[in-house]
C-alpha cells in the first residue's frame, strides 16, 4: 500500500509540474518547475548582476541585447546591485543535479537568478527567462503598454541528450550568411546545440577552398530553374551558370564564431564519395568516368529509384575510390576544412552511392582485387576509412550518414542514423556513439500535412509523429546514443521563409524530444504551448505551418466500390465541417462525425476545422478524381 500510495503521489506532482510548464508556455519543457508567489517586474531600474567572470557578463548582454528592441530598456551590467536585479552566476563547485550544462532559475518579486555549472547552462537559462516574459519581448520593434512581469516560478532543468541538432543542407539552395546567422539564433531560442551545415553535394558547392579553385568558381554555380527538382531542364548549350553561391573562408570564420558566442557547434559536412556532382564539374578527373561535360545539377532527373533503397544513377556522380589523386584531393578539402571549424566531427556524408560505374572501372576492380574486397559495399568500407584516417590526422573525428556501416565500419567512426533507427541500433550494438535522424520522425523536408496542401515530395511527417518519438530504442545501451538532430533538406525549399515555414513547429517537437525527460512527454499539453509560440513567432516574423489544425485523410474503397473519407484531427477540441456540393464549408455546412461515403456525382470535398466556433485551419479542397487515385493505392 505504501508503494501504491508513492507511486500515486508522485505522479500526481509530476502532472502538477507538467501542467504549470504547460502554464507557462515553456519549450521545451524543463525537468522541474514550480510556481512561487509574485512577479518580477522588469524596468529601467533592472540591473543585470554577473559577479566577476567574462562568459556570465557574455550571456548577460545577450540577454540585454534581446530584449532591448521590445521594451527599449538599456539594462546595465555589473558585479553587484542592490534593489532590482538579475543575477547570472556560475558555480564555483558544480551541482551535480543539474548536470554540465543544466541550469537553476528562480524568480521572486525582487531578484531573478540564474545559475548554472558552465556558461552554456547560464545562456539555455536565459532562454527559459525569455520565454517567461509576454510574448511581445518577441517583437523587433517598441512595444508601449506591456507591463514585462515574470511570474513567480522556480525551475531546475537540464537536457536529456548532449547531442540536439538541425541540419540544414545549403546545396540544393544557397542561403546567405545572414540567413544561417538567423536560423542558428531561431534554434538556439528551443535550445538547440548542434548545426549541422550540408555545404557540398551534387547541385552545389558551397565551401571556399583555396586549394582547389573550381570548387567554388565552377561548383558553386548552376543555371536557373524553378519547377519540381527532379523534373527540371538541363543545362542549355550556351546557357550561363549563374545561380548560386558560396561562403569564403572569412563568411565562414564569422558564422562559426556567432554560433559560438551561442554556444552552438557547427558540423560541416562535404558528403563523399557520391552526391559529389558538384565536385566532379569542376575537377571531372575526380570520378571514374571523367566527363568532361558534366555540369553542376539543376535539379534534372539524374538517378532512378526502384523502392527498398535500390537506385540507378544517370550520370557519374561519385569520386574513383581506387585514385590516389582523389585522396589527396580529400587530404587537402578537409584540411582546409578542420582549420575552420574547432568542433569534435566532421560529416564526410556516405549516403546513396551508387556503385554501378565502380563496378565498370577496371582501376576499381585491379583495387578490389589486390585488397581481398569481394563486394562493392566493401570497396566503399574501404573508402570510408582511408577518410577516416585522413579526418583523424587533422585532428578530428568521423561522422557519416548509416550508409558507412555496410561493407564494414571505419574503426573510429560515429554514425547519424537516417534510413531508420535500425542503423543505430547496429552501430550502438558496435559500440559506436550514435546520433539518431531517421526519416520516419526527423525529416522537415517531408510534408506536414495533406498532400493538396503541401509541396509534393516523398512523404508527409505530422507533428504529432516527431513530438511522440523516443530516440532509444528498446534495448540499446544509452550511453551510445549522443542525441538526436532533425534534417532539412532543401531541393523543394528555395527561399528562407520556406526554411522557417518547414521547421515550424516540428523542429518545437523535437526540441521538447531531445531536452525534456521522457515521462515528462505530454501531447495535449505541448501541443497547446506550440499555439502560445505561434503567437510569439507571429511577433519575431518568424514562418511556420498551421498544419495541425488540418485533418488527417484516409482514403478507401467499401465493399460496393464507394469512395470513403475518414477523417481525424491531431489536435483535440477541433469539429470537422466538409461539403459534397462544391460549395464553401462553414460551421454551418455538414458536421463530421464518421467517415463519410462520397454521393455519387460528387466533383469536389471540401473539408475545415473550427473550435470554439471560429475556423483555425485552411480549407481543403480535393477533387474526387485525386479520392479516386488515393484510394486505389
Amino acid at each position: 500500500m505504501k508503494k501504491i500510495a508513492y507511486c500515486t503521489l508522485l505522479l500526481f506532482f509530476s502532472l502538477c509540474a507538467s501542467l504549470q510548464a504547460q502554464t507557462y508556455s515553456i519549450i521545451p519543457e524543463p525537468v522541474s518547475l514550480q510556481s512561487t508567489s509574485g512577479t518580477f517586474s522588469l524596468s529601467s531600474g533592472t540591473t543585470l548582476v554577473a559577479p566577476n567572470n567574462a562568459e556570465a557578463r557574455k550571456v548577460a548582454t545577450y540577454f540585454s541585447d534581446k530584449i532591448k528592441p521590445a521594451t527599449g530598456l538599456n539594462l546595465k551590467t555589473a558585479e553587484s546591485a542592490s534593489g532590482s536585479k538579475i543575477t547570472f552566476l556560475l558555480n564555483t563547485k558544480p551541482d551535480a543535479a543539474i548536470k554540465p550544462d543544466g541550469y537553476l532559475l528562480d524568480v521572486t518579486p525582487t531578484e531573478v537568478t540564474i545559475k548554472a555549472n558552465q556558461p552554456a547552462g547560464l545562456f539555455y537559462g536565459v532562454q527559459t527567462l525569455l520565454q517567461l516574459l509576454p510574448k511581445e519581448i518577441e517583437s523587433k520593434t517598441a512595444v508601449n503598454g506591456i507591463n514585462w512581469q515574470i511570474p513567480g516560478v522556480s525551475i531546475s532543468d537540464y537536457p536529456r541528450f548532449g547531442w540536439r541538432g538541425i541540419m540544414l543542407d545549403v546545396s540544393r539552395h544557397f542561403f546567405p550568411k545572414e540567413y544561417v546567422k538567423a536560423y542558428i539564433d531561431q534554434l538556439v531560442r528551443y535550445k538547440y546545440n548542434v548545426f549541422h551545415w550540408h555545404l557540398a553535394d551534387d547541385n552545389g558547392w558551397r565551401i571556399e577552398i583555396k586549394s582547389y579553385p573550381k570548387l567554388t568558381e565552377v561548383g558553386a554555380w548552376r543555371v536557373e530553374r524553378t519547377g519540381y527538382f527532379g523534373d527540371r531542364k538541363p543545362q542549355q548549350e550556351g546557357e550561363k551558370a549563374t545561380y548560386g553561391g558560396f561562403y569564403t573562408q572569412e563568411d565562414i570564420k564569422e558564422i562559426v564564431k556567432y554560433a559560438q558566442d551561442r554556444y552552438v557547434t557547427i558540423v560541416p559536412e562535404v558528403d563523399v564519395p557520391g552526391h559529389s556532382m558538384a565536385a566532379i564539374a569542376a575537377y571531372p578527373w575526380l570520378s571514374c568516368t571523367k566527363n568532361a561535360n558534366t555540369k553542376v545539377n539543376p535539379g534534372t532527373k539524374f538517378s532512378e529509384w526502384y523502392g527498398n533503397g535500390k537506385f540507378k544513377m544517370l550520370e557519374d556522380n561519385t569520386l574513383n575510390p581506387s585514385d590516389e589523386k582523389v585522396y589527396e584531393f580529400l587530404d587537402k578539402v578537409f584540411g582546409e576544412v578542420a582549420t575552420l571549424f574547432p568542433g569534435t566531427y566532421i560529416h564526410m556524408g556516405g549516403d546513396e552511392c551508387y556503385h554501378g560505374f565502380w563496378e565498370k572501372d577496371p582501376g576499381c576492380q585491379a583495387l578490389m582485387k589486390k585488397q581481398g574486397l569481394k563486394t562493392l559495399e566493401e570497396l566503399q568500407s574501404y573508402f570510408v576509412k582511408r577518410v577516416e584516417k585522413i579526418i583523424e590526422k587533422k585532428g578530428k573525428k568521423l561522422i557519416g550518414w548509416d550508409e558507412i556501416l555496410e561493407g564494414g565500419l571505419a574503426p573510429n567512426a560515429a554514425v547519424m542514423s537516417w534510413r531508420s533507427v535500425q542503423g543505430g541500433i547496429e552501430a550502438a550494438k558496435l559500440k559506436h556513439p550514435v546520433v539518431m535522424s531517421p526519416v520516419q520522425y526527423a525529416y522537415l523536408d517531408y510534408m506536414q500535412g495533406d498532400i493538396s496542401t503541401e509541396i509534393r515530395i516523398y512523404s508527409t511527417l505530422r507533428l504529432k509523429t516527431s513530438y511522440d518519438w523516443n530516440p532509444v530504442p528498446a534495448g540499446v545501451d544509452s550511453t551510445y546514443i549522443l542525441g538526436g538532430q532533425g534534417n532539412l533538406w532543401t531541393e523543394q525549399v528555395p527561399t528562407f521563409r520556406h526554411v522557417e515555414y518547414m521547421t515550424y513547429p516540428r523542429a518545437w517537437a523535437l526540441s521538447e524530444v531531445y531536452w525534456s525527460p521522457k515521462h515528462k512527454k505530454n501531447w495535449d499539453g505541448f501541443a497547446k504551448r506550440v499555439e502560445n509560440h505561434f503567437g510569439r513567432a507571429d511577433l519575431a516574423e518568424v514562418k511556420y505551418a498551421t498544419t495541425i489544425y488540418d485533418p488527417i485523410f484516409k482514403i478507401q474503397k467499401n465493399n460496393a466500390g464507394k469512395i470513403v473519407v475518414d477523417l481525424s484531427t491531431e489536435l483535440s477540441g477541433l469539429d470537422i465541417y466538409y461539403t459534397t456540393d462544391n460549395t464553401f464549408p462553414d460551421k454551418f455546412s455538414n458536421k463530421y462525425s464518421k467517415p463519410v461515403e462520397l454521393p455519387d456525382g460528387t466533383d469536389i470535398f471540401r473539408v475545415i476545422t473550427y473550435r470554439d466556433g471560429k475556423p483555425l485551419g485552411k480549407q481543403i479542397t480535393i477533387k474526387a478524381e485525386d479520392l479516386e487515385k488515393r484510394a486505389k493505392k
